[in-house]
């Protein structure tokens, strides 16, 4: 590939691909530990109104790439990602798909070990996923290895519309589990952000997915209600000692006032009606207010019935104890006839 004063060039690149929308609460952080261990940063903004590309401009590593889409399609936006990377010129590129609220942790120096740079292509690194509570100090983690890292072998990506996989995973490709770098996912340290998130997530399974009953749509997305005070673990500061010693918080964001899912489920309302989603649970929210501070001469009306009513009171009372026995069995009976 050639050299430059006896040094190789564009020989093995880590290369992060980021997707993002309104991310300015985490983006600076984001992009400043991305910074440490990647060698490029490629981030795909779709229609970003807030401050995000003039965070991105101030990072020299950032490439954005405009994702120009005015629907959600997870495995389009994934492989423009893929394709975007792989244009970058070098002999052997490392991918790590990370949301903006994600974080790496443990020793970064790890990135630059022979052990982690010379594993084969095809390869498909797994990391375990801690979710950060709202303090900061203690976190849940699922027991599921997620596939966010790959040695690209040009392997063609198929994710599927929602909560897809993010790279390449070949049926033959080995997996190397990154057991001391965990990431950290910071999406519940700001509460209200996460709620309306989950408000988004909820209206557009219920729009997209008619088939999926509307009490499974509320148990996944309500979840972080039925975590067990034992399953909480308290954060190990080795893991945050390569952002320490640089003066980096990587837990630090901005909280803001409105969430632009907030928007987007308001237009889904006023799109097809708020009987289309009255079996959701986004209605113990201020629409009117909020549609009000927006400009909205229209307020969404709550089109629950008496029973819609009933329903909802019973999954909130009963998540945290969810997925007791008979909680799911009540569950079962339930969605025989309500869907």
């Amino acid at each position: 590939m050639g050299s430059q004063k006896g040094k190789p060039m564009n020989a093995t690149k880590i290369i992060c691909i980021t997707p993002i929308k309104n991310e300015a609460w985490i983006l600076n952080t984001f992009l400043k530990c991305a910074s440490i261990w990647a060698d490029n940063i490629i981030l795909a903004d779709q229609n970003s109104t807030d401050e995000s590309l003039n965070i991105a401009a101030q990072f020299p590593k950032v490439q954005v790439i405009p994702n120009n889409s005015i629907i959600f399609n997870e495995p389009e936006r994934q492989k423009f990602l893929i394709d975007a990377a792989r244009k970058i010129p070098c002999e052997k590129r490392i991918l790590i798909a990370l949301d903006a609220d994600e974080i790496l942790g443990g020793d970064l120096s790890f990135f630059r070990s022979k052990e982690f740079l010379q594993q084969k292509q095809g390869t498909i690194f797994t990391f375990s996923w801690y979710n950060i509570a709202r303090d900061s100090t203690k976190y849940w983690s699922p027991p599921i290895r997620f596939p966010f890292g790959f040695v690209d072998d040009g392997s063609e990506h198929n994710g599927r519309q929602i909560h897809s996989t993010r790279i390449p995973t070949p049926n033959s490709s080995e997996r190397v589990h990154l057991l001391q770098n965990p990431i950290f996912h910071l999406q519940y340290i700001d509460w209200n952000r996460m709620q309306s998130k989950h408000r988004w997530y909820e209206s557009y399974e219920r729009l997209n997915f008619p088939q999926k009953n509307p009490i499974d749509i509320y148990r996944m997305y309500h979840h972080m209600y039925s975590i067990r005070t034992n399953e909480f673990k308290t954060l190990d500061h080795k893991y945050l000692e390569s952002y320490q010693v640089l003066g980096i918080n990587p837990f630090s964001h901005e909280k803001s006032q409105h969430y632009y899912w907030d928007l987007d489920v308001l237009k889904l309302i006023f799109e097809h009606g708020s009987s289309k989603f009255r079996k959701i649970d986004i209605w113990n929210f201020p629409w009117a207010s909020i549609s009000n501070e927006l400009g909205y001469k229209n307020h969404p009306k709550d089109p629950r019935t008496f029973f819609d009513r009933a329903i909802s009171a019973y999954l909130s009372k009963t998540q945290a104890i969810y997925p007791n026995r008979l909680i799911c069995k009540i569950d079962s009976i339930l969605k025989k006839f309500y869907y």
